[in-house]
C-alpha cells in the first residue's frame, strides 16, 4: 500500500488562531467544554455548558438531545437502517448507551423525550433574553460495535454526535430530535468548543478544528482541541493511520487513511473540491478540514470541519462521497437548516453542488452523469409509486420518519433536489442562479435557514425561484 506521510504533521496541526474565518462576526455564543476520557469502548466525560439566550424569551429550562441513547438494544428508534444493519453490525448485534450521571446547578433534571432521547434540565432561576447560565454535567457514553457515527469500528472508533447537544428553540420550544435511521437526524444551533480527550497513544485522533495540542501522558496521549461557530464537533480514532496533507484556501487539509492505493488521488479531491466551492459559493469557514476512512456503512457522514468516508468504498466512488460531503461544509454546517423536515435543503444542494464540482472537473463523474442520473431515478420512483398506490406522492418536506421507505427518502431529497436546483439554474440563468447561492450563503452562514430563507436570498439577487422551489418541494411540479 502507498502511503504518504507527513512528519511535520503535529507542527501543521497546531495552526494560529488568526487562520479562523469564522461563518460570520464574533458574537457572544453558547460554549460547550469538553473533558473526556476514552477506555476500551466507554467515553467517560465532564461537560461545561455555558448557554447565551438569543430566543428572545425568558427560559425556565433546557433540554438537550441526546444521540448516544439511540444505540441502546430496545430503543425505539433503530438509528442504523435495515438495509445496511448487518454490516455495520460486523461482530453480530451490540448496543450502547448514553447515561447522564450529574447535573447541576439545577432545581431538578431528568431524562425524558419519545426515546429516551432528551435530557431536560430545570434552572434554578429563570433566564431572560441576552442572559446566560452555566451548568455542568457529567455522563458516560458506552459504544456499540457498529461501523456507524458512534462506535467501535473494525480500524477506527468512531465519535460523532458523542455529548448533549443543546435542542433549538424553535415557535417557542425547544425542537427535540428522535434518532430516525433515514437521513440524519440532527438539528443544532452554532457554538464554541473547547475538547480535551485522553485516549491511549495507540489511536491517532482526527477531529473537527484546530487540535492545539497532543501531549505523551504515560501511556496515553492528551489532545486539546477548539472549533468556533459549528453547530457540531466530532472525532474519530484510528490505529495505523497515515495522513496525507494539503492546503486550500488558507485551510489545513488532511486525508487520514489506513487502505488506500491513491491517497494523492482523494487529497487532490478534496483540496479542489474545497476551492471550487470557497470560490463559487463563499469562503470556507474553518482553519481546518480532515477527511477519514472509517468504518460507516452509508457512504460518508459529514460534521463541521470533518467528515467520515466509508471504508467499504473505494476509487472513484469514495471520492465521489468525499466531494458531497465536502459540499456539506457550506450546506448544512455553514447555513443550518431543520435536517429532520426539510432534508432536501441540505442534501438536494450538496448533491447538486457535488454535480457542479464535476462541471468543472470532469473524470470521476461528469455533471451530465449525475443530473441523467437523478432525473432517472426520480421517474423510476414516480412510475412504481404510481402503480402501487394509484398516485405518487413526490412532496419533498416529509419529516424523516415519514417517508415510506429509504430509498423514498433518497429519491425526493437527494435525486430530486438535485432536479430542483438544476430547474432553478435553467430558468434564473447561470449568473443569477450562483449569485443567489452566493447571497444564500452570505446570509445565514452561522444561521438556520429554512425554504422561505433560500427563496429570499434568491429573490435578493434578482432571481425569481420562489415559485419553482414551492413546486417542487409540495409536488405539483411536472418532470
Amino acid at each position: 500500500m502507498k502511503k504518504i506521510v507527513c512528519a511535520a504533521l503535529a507542527a501543521a496541526l497546531l495552526l494560529p488562531a488568526s487562520a479562523f474565518f469564522g461563518c460570520e462576526k464574533k458574537e457572544a455564543r453558547s460554549r460547550y467544554e469538553i473533558d473526556a476520557v476514552y477506555r476500551d469502548g466507554v467515553l467517560s466525560a465532564e461537560m461545561g455548558f455555558t448557554f447565551v439566550n438569543h430566543t428572545g424569551e425568558t427560559l425556565s429550562c433546557l433540554k438537550f438531545n441526546l444521540f448516544g441513547n439511540a444505540y441502546r438494544e430496545d430503543s425505539v428508534y433503530a438509528p442504523v437502517s435495515p438495509s445496511v444493519r448487518a454490516e455495520a453490525y460486523y461482530a453480530g448485534e451490540s448496543g450502547g448507551e448514553m447515561t447522564v450521571e450529574a447535573v447541576g446547578p439545577c432545581a431538578a433534571w431528568e431524562v425524558c423525550g419519545a426515546d429516551e432521547n432528551i435530557l431536560r434540565v430545570d434552572l434554578e432561576e429563570p433566564v431572560g433574553a441576552g442572559g446566560t447560565v452555566s451548568l455542568s454535567l457529567r455522563y458516560e457514553l458506552k459504544l456499540a460495535n457498529v461501523e456507524h457515527r458512534t462506535g467501535v469500528g473494525r480500524h477506527a472508533v468512531n465519535l460523532g454526535n458523542f455529548y448533549p447537544v443543546l435542542c433549538v428553540w424553535e415557535e417557542g420550544g425547544f425542537y427535540e430530535c428522535e434518532y430516525y435511521s433515514d437521513g440524519d437526524p440532527f438539528y443544532s444551533a452554532c457554538a464554541d468548543y473547547a475538547v480535551t480527550l485522553r485516549a491511549d497513544a495507540s489511536y491517532t485522533a482526527a477531529a473537527s478544528g484546530r487540535i492545539l495540542s497532543a501531549e505523551a501522558d504515560g501511556r496515553d496521549t492528551v489532545y486539546e482541541m477548539e472549533l468556533e461557530n459549528a453547530r457540531d464537533f466530532a472525532i474519530v480514532l484510528g490505529s495505523g493511520f497515515s495522513v496525507a496533507m494539503g492546503e486550500a484556501c488558507g485551510a489545513q487539509v488532511m486525508y487520514y487513511y489506513y487502505d488506500d492505493e491513491a491517497p494523492e488521488k482523494m487529497l487532490a479531491a478534496l483540496t479542489d473540491s474545497l476551492t471550487y466551492f470557497s470560490e463559487t459559493f463563499g469562503k470556507y469557514p474553518y482553519p481546518t478540514y480532515s477527511a477519514v476512512q472509517t468504518g460507516f456503512a452509508v457512504g460518508g457522514m459529514e460534521y463541521p470541519a470533518l467528515v467520515m468516508i466509508g471504508d467499504r468504498f473505494e476509487g472513484a466512488e469514495a471520492r465521489y462521497i468525499a466531494v458531497h460531503e465536502t459540499a456539506h461544509q457550506w450546506w448544512y454546517a455553514a447555513v443550518g437548516s431543520n435536517q429532520l423536515e426539510h432534508a432536501w435543503m441540505d442534501e438536494g444542494l450538496a448533491e447538486y453542488s457535488a454535480a457542479l464540482y464535476y462541471r468543472e472537473h470532469p473524470g470521476d463523474a461528469s455533471f451530465a452523469q449525475r443530473v441523467s442520473a437523478a432525473e432517472n431515478a426520480y421517474k423510476a420512483l414516480y412510475s412504481v409509486h404510481a402503480q402501487i398506490f394509484g398516485k405518487a406522492d413526490t412532496s419533498m418536506d416529509k419529516k424523516l420518519g415519514e417517508f415510506l421507505s429509504e430509498y423514498q427518502y433518497v429519491v425526493l431529497s437527494y435525486d430530486k433536489g438535485v432536479l430542483l436546483f438544476d430547474a432553478v439554474r435553467e430558468a434564473v440563468g447561470e449568473k443569477k442562479f450562483f449569485a443567489g447561492l452566493r447571497r444564500y450563503y452570505k446570509d445565514y452562514a452561522g444561521k438556520i435557514a429554512s425554504p422561505s430563507s433560500l427563496a429570499e436570498s434568491f429573490a435578493r439577487a434578482g432571481a425569481k425561484a420562489g415559485g419553482i422551489i414551492a413546486s417542487f418541494t409540495d409536488g405539483t411540479a411536472v418532470i
